[in-house]
């Protein structure tokens, strides 16, 4: 593993500086949540699920993150490297064995997802654009996300230092936006209109448990990122405590802003209305404050869709740089700024590519997008936990608490996402395992590496 120095330096040669520390962190990660997701995702949630039941599957999604953000604790404390997955399973499964595989596997479908997980939030900033600029069109949609990653590589094309520091500053900005949208919520509460919502029933054609787990995807997407300062281990200033609280802290912060902007709307729109709506908090502004208030609405949730599209884009694109340095990728996404000392050509490559997915419909992206990733790395890292405390017990790391019962709620949590996704999303995640699993093994029947090692 890499070396520490006390003050948090990068311990070796050719490695990007420890400059990231707790509050920089844990804004990687609020950022990361906080994008565009439940602005556009609570129709979504609406329409698979009226009445009560939408909270509880909110609250559902909460309680599974906060165990899989354990499990991300645990592993990101244990090895703390940049591209975090990557090196979890490699250690965890064999470095010269299964650990390969599950490397190569993490590598491939962070190729597919994230050009896919950066392009929704891109997408989503160009959705809400288009309520301030209503003649953009399709099309300008489209050119407007594309351009946007463009930007965010260029913003990014610099020291991480001075990187956190506009995250964080994006960061107090977002938080205090969802605060006074929530607290604007809750002084014009209507009881009546939420009596409906609490008396709405749903569609009962599909059945409460797929609803419920429909809900629950679309939370879990929508807390997505608590993991994000995993990504940038490598870079993080003493992270065997940083990463952990920076993990533990955002989930629930973010929890309780995402419920009570759930509750808020629902006290202030018909339910009916706001799950046919396209910008649902412009709408609710709208309603609470007039055209004034929804257009300050907007422009702060396309700063935060801005500054989630910014911080994944930072941390998937230090997965290829890891697998290349670690020998498993092209040589040349290893190549780090001269001066910088930041990922130059995997930073650019996933910028271009996430540029490209622009051109891919948002609405249909959530499921599969999870679904992938819950197949190829989130399962997996469950029982990665499991061999990491067998192969190094004695490492100085965070340890989560209730061991393993985290890590059995994750696993049943993940597979009841997946059985409730549809089948759909299930093919594709299942092809995708298959497609590159098959590239795997041609690689190493050519190359003669495991599980065609050559005597």
């Amino acid at each position: 593993m890499r070396a520490e120095s006390s003050d948090g330096a990068a311990g070796g040669q050719g490695l990007p500086p420890r400059a990231i520390g707790l509050w920089g962190g844990l804004s990687a990660n609020v950022l990361n949540m906080i994008g565009i997701g439940p602005f556009v995702t609570i129709p979504l949630a609406l329409s698979a699920l009226a009445g009560p039941g939408v909270l509880l599957g909110w609250v559902a999604g909460a309680v599974l993150c906060l165990c899989d953000g354990l499990v991300w604790a645990e592993l990101g404390s244990t090895i703390p490297e940049s591209g975090g997955p990557y090196h979890y399973l490699r250690e965890a499964y064999g470095r010269e064995r299964a650990g390969r595989l599950f490397g190569f596997l993490y590598l491939w479908q962070t190729l597919l997802t994230a050009p896919l997980s950066i392009a929704s939030a891109a997408v989503g900033f160009s959705q809400y654009a288009g309520y301030l600029l209503p003649g953009l069109g399709d099309a300008g949609r489209v050119a407007l996300a594309a351009g946007l990653c463009l930007f965010n590589t260029a913003v990014l094309y610099r020291r991480v230092g001075q990187i956190q520091k506009l995250s964080l500053l994006v960061s107090v900005v977002v938080v205090a936006a969802c605060a006074w949208i929530v607290v604007s919520g809750m002084a014009h509460f209507d009881m009546a209109t939420a009596q409906r919502f609490l008396h709405a029933r749903s569609d009962d054609s599909h059945g409460f448990w797929l609803g419920l787990g429909a809900v629950a995807l679309i939370a879990v997407y929508d807390y997505g990122g608590y993991n994000n300062v995993c990504m940038l281990g490598g870079e993080v200033r003493r992270p065997r405590r940083t990463i952990p609280l920076a993990v533990l802290l955002s989930i629930p912060l973010v929890a309780v802003l995402y419920l009570g902007l759930n509750i808020s709307i629902l006290g202030v729109l018909p339910w009916e209305e706001a799950a046919r709506s396209k910008a649902v908090v412009a709408d609710f502004m709208q309603a609470i404050h007039g055209h004034a208030g929804s257009t300050l609405a907007v422009s702060l949730i396309l700063l935060a869709s801005w500054g989630s599209a910014l911080v994944v884009l930072l941390g998937y694109s230090r997965v290829p740089f890891a697998a290349a340095r670690d020998g498993q990728f092209f040589g040349v996404f290893g190549r780090l700024h001269p001066r910088g000392g930041f990922p130059t050509v995997s930073l650019v490559f996933v910028g271009v590519t996430s540029a490209l997915a622009c051109f891919l419909s948002l609405e249909r992206l959530i499921a599969t997008l999870m679904v992938v990733q819950i197949l190829f790395q989130y399962i997996a890292q469950c029982f990665a936990v499991v061999a990491l405390r067998r192969r190094h017990p004695a490492v100085d790391a965070f340890r989560m608490p209730l061991y393993p019962l985290p890590i059995v709620v994750s696993v049943v949590g993940w597979l009841y996402l997946v059985a409730t996704a549809g089948w759909t999303a299930l093919l594709v995640a299942v092809l995708a395992v298959v497609v590159g699993s098959l590239i795997f093994l041609w690689q190493a029947r050519r190359t003669g590496t495991w599980p065609f090692q050559r005597t």
